[in-house]
């Protein structure tokens, strides 16, 4: 339960200590950014989500099992969560980017804050236009209209550091210009030391929950996504390792109009990924989608080691190729996972185990991604977005229901400390990977294509195929790759039996 009063001077104090240690003018664009403003409004925003929790949810005194008490927590929820909302849209910033983060929680938080927060993917406040020029005036030194006969007053996507701006090179080439906003720079480190201070306030309120991993991930990619170079290398990088993939599109970078708050690349056409209306008036397969992505996203994780880890819908296209299929067109490649061979085989293993079935694998695993003891269970619910029963019984065998999704959601909450606890001690390149995964299953659920068999299939491949290239490494002599490769084959072989056999069994309705 709140305590006010202690709150109340905590916040006094954070207040003072940051009023001290931060600077109190961040950039030259509007006074807004002074740093003690944006604290003092996310401190007042915590203060009185507190107050609502402990007055109108707390303070009534209902029995926590009653219909009365589970409907008022979900209102309560709501105006907490719109107030989250709020303060995310005036800072701005890094807070879009953490709430963003947040809408991809759907195993940690309520539904009512995840769904208040998912409009920050899509509908994240939009910069001036004169704004955007001067950026660019600033990082190209020269005037953009010495360069481009046009550049689109509204923006083709806003996100939580930057937006996108449609413009015509005097040559008549058309261009995607991602200009950060001007605000976003001189604000983050402070956003960042803001965050540490609300996340020290929250664990001593809530001292069963640990959120300083978010912290720690946010500090540690906020200044990678906000150098649009190492973004423009991130996207040569991945189009380089996919360039035998035909339906996979990467704008090319063009690097004489790229600077660090800069990023022009080749202008793509196609329709967002969860735009059901675009893909059936296109006559798209949504299917054909997904295993896409699934096949993309696995060869990513367990081959390459090299993980897009922003794929909300605004991020991935799709469009009609000249063959009748569709192809991906891939944007924003400022967040990668940098996977080490040592996690990626590990993390293989867990899957091969939990498609398995085998308990104790699972632990083994889990064990060497961080997770000690019994909470291998959790862990294993929380990287399949499945209960602990279906995965005994088979994810790959029962598609998920709605009453399956109810009871993660009701219960999922329920035991939040667990759950933090297992993201402030599992091996830290997984949470980017939870990100990424819970991201892909919300696209899975909005193409209502989550029954498909071909993606435990695919998965299953590359989790064989990464383990067996380890293998490989190690071999000393002819007979042992011999070996190798027979045993991969025949691993490979049962995959494709099991798999034709349950895609049988589900076209039958067995």
């Amino acid at each position: 339960m709140i305590r006010i009063r202690p709150l109340v001077k905590y916040c006094i104090i954070g207040g003072a200590v940051a009023s001290t240690a931060l600077s109190l003018k961040c950039n030259q664009y509007e006074w807004d950014s002074i740093g003690i403003v944006r604290f003092s409004r996310a401190v007042v925003t915590v203060f009185n989500i507190g107050v609502i929790y402990k007055r109108d949810l707390y303070g009534r005194g209902l029995n926590k099992q009653s219909k009365e008490y589970k409907d008022l927590k979900s209102v309560c929820h709501k105006r907490c969560a719109n107030k989250l909302l709020d303060l995310c849209c005036t800072n701005r910033g890094v807070y879009i980017k953490v709430g963003q983060h947040i809408a991809a929680l759907d195993y940690l938080l309520p539904s009512e804050y995840v769904q208040t927060m998912k409009v920050l993917h899509s509908e994240a406040p939009a910069t001036d236009v004169e704004d955007i020029i001067q950026v660019l005036k600033e990082d190209l030194k020269q005037d953009p209209y010495a360069i481009f006969d046009s550049i689109s007053a509204e923006p083709l996507g806003t996100a939580s550091l930057a937006q996108v701006h449609k413009a015509v090179h005097k040559d008549g080439s058309m261009w995607a210009i991602k200009v950060q906003h001007p605000y976003v720079q001189g604000n983050s480190r402070i956003d960042m030391k803001t965050m540490e201070y609300l996340v020290k306030l929250m664990s001593w309120v809530f001292p069963e929950f640990k959120f300083q991993w978010l912290v720690d991930e946010s500090k540690k990619n906020i200044p990678q996504e906000l150098n649009f170079v190492l973004e423009g290398q991130n996207a040569e990088k991945i189009a380089k390792l996919f360039e035998k993939i035909g339906w996979l599109k990467i704008p090319k970078i063009r690097w004489d109009l790229t600077t660090p708050r800069v990023l022009t690349m080749e202008f793509v056409e196609g329709g967002q990924v969860n735009d059901l209306k675009y893909i059936q008036s296109n006559d798209i397969d949504a299917c054909e989608v997904s295993d896409k992505l699934g096949k993309l996203y696995a060869e990513m994780i367990f081959i390459h080691g090299f993980v897009h880890s922003d794929p909300h819908p605004g991020n991935i296209l799709v469009q009609k190729n000249q063959s009748g299929g569709c192809n991906i067109v891939l944007l924003d490649h400022g967040l990668y996972a940098n996977l080490s061979d040592e996690f990626r085989i590990n993390y293989a293993n867990l899957w091969l185990s939990i498609l398995d079935r085998d308990r104790k694998s699972m632990r083994l695993y889990s064990k060497k991604l961080g997770i000690e003891g019994d909470a291998y269970g959790l862990f294993a619910c929380m990287v399949t977005g499945r209960t602990w029963d279906t995965i005994l019984k088979g994810i790959d065998r029962h598609t998920i229901s709605k009453n399956e999704k109810d009871f993660m959601r009701q219960n999922f909450t329920g035991i939040l400390p667990q759950i933090s606890s297992v993201l402030e001690n599992v091996n830290r390149q997984m949470l980017l990977i939870l990100k990424t995964n819970d991201l892909m299953r919300g696209i899975e659920h909005t193409l209502r294509t989550g029954a498909r068999m071909g993606a435990f299939r695919v998965m299953s491949q590359c989790c064989v195929h990464s383990v067996y290239n380890q293998k490989y490494q190690k071999c000393k002599n002819s007979i042992d790759r011999i070996k190798i490769t027979l045993a991969e084959f025949w691993a490979l072989l049962k995959i494709k039996i099991y798999y034709t056999f349950l895609n049988l069994r589900h076209i039958s309705g067995i």
